[in-house]
């Protein structure tokens, strides 16, 4: 049975550093707000260089919203990477139902509050946050395209694709308002969890039998 390879000592190192300057930077941004926060001041903060922090995170903004794109991109390769049989809206759903499990940790529903708390007073981190979904959702259309063998400019894919990041942001959008109202740990895991179900299965009756991968 294959085993998941254990990471050398440099690359625990670099994702150490990783989390050590992504954890400062919301520590800093909750307090003072995104805007009022520099990069300078994150840096100091962690006991790193400026190079160190632009070398892990390129803007500011990507050091604020860097777990959102590495989900968005693992949502993508669900898609790409799913079994055959397996259709997009189960791919898709597959991965936001696991994580939900996340949501049921204090420090997770911490995050997602100072998260929320920093883009709703934040005008750059709102328009970064609509760049991050607009260019996953063109991804995910183009690999929608390829992998149906659609013709160039057919709307069919882009739709297909815009119905299922606009379901996942709408549990986005649910989550944050759930976890700013006071609700934690099961009860919150049970909500998110029944409004995924929810969601997809309004999109099945219309997508389920799309893009079903073949052997």
């Amino acid at each position: 049975m294959a085993t998941t390879p254990i990471p050398g000592l440099r690359e625990r190192k670099k994702l150490k550093t990783r989390q050590l300057i992504s954890d400062t930077a919301q520590r800093l941004f909750a307090r003072r707000g995104f805007d009022a926060v520099t990069v300078a001041e994150v840096a100091r903060a962690a006991d790193v260089s400026e190079v160190t922090v632009f070398n892990y995170f390129p803007t500011k903004e990507e050091l604020f919203y860097g777990g959102m794109s590495f989900f968005e991109e693992e949502l993508v390769q669900a898609v790409r990477n799913r079994k055959p049989g397996e259709s997009v809206v189960g791919a898709f759903s597959r991965v936001l139902l696991a994580g939900t499990v996340q949501l049921g940790s204090p420090e997770r529903a911490q995050t997602i509050v100072r998260a929320a708390k920093a883009i709703g007073t934040s005008p750059t981190l709102r328009a970064r946050e609509r760049d991050i979904v607009d260019r996953y959702t063109d991804e995910l259309a183009v690999l929608i395209a390829d992998q149906t063998g659609s013709a160039s400019g057919d709307v069919e894919p882009a739709a297909a694709a815009r119905a299922l990041m606009g379901a996942h942001r709408a549990l986005v959008d649910h989550a944050r308002r759930q976890v700013l109202a006071g609700r934690r740990g099961a009860a919150l895991v049970a909500d998110i969890r029944k409004q995924t179900r929810r969601a997809f299965a309004r999109l099945e009756a219309g997508l389920a039998g799309y893009a079903v991968k073949k052997s």
